[in-house]
């Protein structure tokens, strides 16, 4: 394998860059650091020794000239489009100018719905009705993804619709697939569905509630980039949103909320490992310290095993970490705060799909060859 071709773990690029977890999650979704799924374990990630190479040698390798960048915004992996929905300003994250660790503390997760839709003042969820035929599935990922699929197949494509009936249609999309997760039962509130079809006793599905708000949109991502580029081709709002959610599995953070749940695991079970830093669990695409973990925790009411965590964390969880501990908080499935984080971001990418679809502006991209010149055969 050439020295270029070669890929190393975590562990070995932080060591020789001499940095921290989050300044590598940086590097990556910079496009300075290449990365891809280890092929033995798809939950981690292997980096581009090249790029580890360049980084820590602080210049390029002898022979390893850089091409002249092509020109425009698109050809530097940039895309420009306009975004009503969420804004990161001053360490904080606000939902159409509101702050969302705070709406966290009441709002229901229709109410949080409604606001990133820019929904009618009519609620679009009262009249809905359980569908029968609910998606099937072994997991939670997959039977939200199967109910997706199944919505892209029906839905009519989103291309001059009119906007309330998108926003109705969105409705519906989302209480079908929360029906998919919870099972068909009594019209609660979303957060209480869920907390029936986990088992969760009634007065800790706040939490839920909670988690579900605060994972509806953060800063401007690929899943945006893919919701929004897929229902400006044409697509329904299920396909938008699936393009948006299957593309969140494979990204950073949802890798980083499953290894935090994987760690708060195996430290309940081996209370010694404590006793050595724990790993940092941070949204790559959030800088500093995180509101959205702060407005969590401090309801989460932790007991004594879990408490003992988050103190070796400094007492102050990433978002990651903090939907891990919530998940193991509530005795959710193994996949739990992926799964929080899956059906909450749903919310939002729906949203991004909404916006776009309605009032978004226009989606241009170049693919720019790059690759070997054409050969004539011989004769020709």
């Amino acid at each position: 394998m050439a020295a270029d071709e070669r890929w190393i773990g975590r562990a070995e690029a932080l060591e020789r860059l001499g940095v921290k977890t989050q300044t590598l999650y940086a590097y990556v979704s910079r496009g300075r650091i290449a990365a891809r799924p280890d092929p033995e374990d798809p939950r981690r990630s292997l980096y581009a020794e090249v790029d580890i190479r360049r980084l820590s040698d602080g210049a390029l390798p002898f022979g390893d000239a850089p091409r002249a960048p092509p020109q425009g915004a698109a050809s530097r992996g940039e895309a420009d489009l306009h975004n009503s929905l969420s804004l990161v300003a001053e360490g904080r994250l606000f939902y159409r100018g509101r702050d969302a660790a705070e709406l966290s503390r009441e709002m229901s997760v229709e109410e949080a719905a409604r606001l990133l839709w820019d929904g009618p003042a009519r609620d679009p969820f009262a009249l809905l009705r359980p569908r029968v035929d609910v998606a099937p599935g072994p997991s939670v990922r997959a039977r939200v993804f199967a109910a997706l699929a199944r919505r892209a197949e029906e839905d009519r494509s989103s291309l001059g619709r009119a906007p309330e009936d998108l926003k109705a249609e969105a409705a519906s999309l989302l209480n079908e697939t929360i029906d998919t997760v919870a099972g068909p039962g009594p019209r609660l509130f979303l957060h209480q569905r869920l907390g029936r079809g986990w088992k969760v006793v009634e007065k800790d599905a706040h939490l839920i509630r909670r988690a579900l708000v605060l994972s509806a949109d953060g800063a401007p991502t690929p899943p945006v980039l893919a919701a929004r580029t897929a229902v400006a081709g044409g697509a329904p709002l299920a396909g938008a949103a699936l393009a948006g959610l299957t593309t969140l599995t494979g990204a950073r953070l949802f890798q980083a909320v499953w290894e935090a749940s994987e760690w708060v695991t195996l430290v309940r079970l081996e209370p010694r490992r404590l006793a050595s830093d724990p790993p940092v669990f941070a949204d790559p695409d959030w800088p500093g310290e995180d509101p959205r973990a702060q407005a969590l925790m401090a309801f989460a009411d932790l007991p004594p095993d879990l408490l003992r965590v988050l103190e070796a964390s400094g007492g102050r969880a990433a978002f990651p970490l903090a939907l891990a501990l919530v998940a193991r908080r509530l005795d959710l499935p193994r996949t739990g705060a992926c799964d929080l984080l899956l059906l909450g971001r749903l919310v939002g990418l729906i949203g991004h799909a909404l916006d776009q679809a309605i009032d978004g502006s226009p989606i241009r991209a170049r693919l720019r060859y790059v690759g070997p010149e054409p050969r004539r055969a011989p004769g020709v």
